[in-house]
């Protein structure tokens, strides 16, 4: 089963974690499935950017980003090269290092 290593987030999981779960899961349902409460503003369909992470390690594993996911983005907090939207990124049979940013383009919060 692979792993996601998560990277240490003040708001997210202050320590880091790794968690398990199985291929063909997105990034963002095997987080909220693990208690690590990652926005997603839309309901996972690919219409926001709040679910925005950095795959820093493992993204070959992942499809690439499609046309709508790339629009989305470009209009992220933080956009770099290993940004993914975690609701598109897809587990593969690769081990991923995840890195959840410190913002995203909403203010507030409902779940803080």
């Amino acid at each position: 089963m692979p792993k996601i290593i998560i990277l240490p987030n003040e708001d997210y999981c202050p320590e880091g974690v790794v968690i398990e779960t199985e291929a063909g899961t997105s990034v963002c349902m095997a987080l909220l499935n693990n208690n690590i409460e990652i926005e997603h503003a839309c309901e996972m369909s690919n219409a926001c950017t709040t679910c925005h992470v950095y795959v820093r390690e493992g993204a070959d594993s992942i499809e690439e980003s499609d046309e709508t996911e790339d629009d989305l983005l470009d209009k992220a907090w933080g956009l770099d090269p290993d940004s993914r939207l975690s609701c598109q990124a897809i587990v593969g049979d690769t081990d991923l290092v995840i890195e959840i940013p410190k913002y995203t383009i909403n203010q507030v919060s409902e779940n803080r």
